[in-house]
């Protein structure tokens, strides 16, 4: 009977191959959650269209990409725990937004681009070989590439959805951001957490200072409103602080603006500042590099450092997700 059972399926097998070749539909790539253990997952052999400049589009395996994902966005020198959990949130980012389209359709070509400011960033061999250096390349490229393979199929997802992994250089130590606080709406797996173990360098200030000029202009406001040495004090005011104590809303004059606004137009690293009016200039202190929320770029090398691997820096930054493995039919 299972012989009989078995023939039947394969002629049926068969005849469907047969019919959707003749009729010319596409094949059908389907995402299925493999069991939630640790193993290698099935090749998915997913390949990834990536739009590298205006009007160019190249198509490379999905794991490829993720070794030139991986080169751009975090130090090849990190702990290889700490380069194995951003592979796995590269993957996740590249999955969701290739099967949901999460994203405003800005290259209808490619399923992702290489500008970190819309999609992830992204650099060829060639790049990773005049950024490293050749003395370096062979060796970094090689740490990448266990990171992706050793988490091949891996991904995040939260309640059975690939969540949006969303990322940042560091955090200061001062610890990440809700997303309410800096998008305006909830997501229940980017919650703020505690982040420390950041080099020394990540914690210190950077001082930026604008001229009035400068800062009026950048922020659009008209040269009239240059205020006089009298009237400095009130100049920039911090209205709100978020639950981390990042800015989250300020007064410029009689303008009012989002922490992450300012921090746009000024080219700010994080909204984690302080501000001083002086009668020559416009003083910034800042903490920290990127939007703060979810992983934690140095913070995951901290926790790497301390003996954490992949799957606990991961559960630390996204609350409530799980890792699963992915595989295609």
């Amino acid at each position: 009977m299972r012989g009989k059972t078995w023939d039947c399926k394969f002629i049926g097998l068969f005849v469907l191959v047969i019919a959707l070749g003749i009729i010319g539909v596409p094949a059908l790539v389907v995402l299925r959650w493999s069991g939630g253990g640790a193993g290698p997952a099935k090749s998915t052999g997913t390949e990834v269209k990536l739009q590298i400049a205006k009007g160019k589009v190249i198509s490379l395996p999905l794991e490829e990409y993720l070794i030139g994902v991986v080169a751009a966005e975090m130090p090849a020198s990190f702990h290889l725990e700490a380069l194995k959990a951003q592979a796995v949130a590269a993957r996740t980012y590249a999955l969701r937004r290739i099967y949901q389209k999460t994203l405003p359709d800005k290259h209808p070509e490619a399923h992702l681009c290489n500008d970190p400011d819309h999609c992830q960033a992204w650099i060829s061999k060639g790049e990773m070989k005049r950024k490293w250096g050749i003395w370096h390349y062979n060796s970094y490229y090689q740490r990448i590439a266990r990171a992706v393979t050793e988490t091949k199929g891996e991904v995040l997802v939260y309640r059975g959805e690939l969540i949006d992994p969303v990322y940042h250089a560091s955090c200061g130590g001062r610890g990440t951001e809700d997303a309410a606080d800096v998008w305006g709406y909830q997501v229940p797996y980017l919650k703020g957490v505690p982040c420390s173990g950041h080099p020394p360098q990540e914690n210190q200030v950077a001082v930026l200072n604008f001229s009035f000029q400068e800062f009026f202009t950048r922020l659009g406001i008209n040269d009239e409103a240059l205020p006089a040495a009298s009237g400095l004090g009130g100049l920039v005011e911090i209205l709100e602080r978020t639950g981390s104590g990042r800015v989250k809303k300020l007064q410029v004059g009689g303008l009012v603006l989002q922490g992450v606004d300012l921090r746009k137009r000024l080219g700010l690293p994080s909204t984690d500042f302080s501000v001083q009016v002086t009668p020559e200039k416009i003083v910034f202190s800042v903490r920290g590099r990127g939007h703060a929320v979810g992983l934690c770029q140095y913070g995951a090398q901290g926790m790497a450092m301390k003996g954490k691997n992949y799957r606990e820096i991961l559960t630390h930054y996204y609350q409530g997700v799980e890792l699963r493995h992915l595989s295609y039919q």
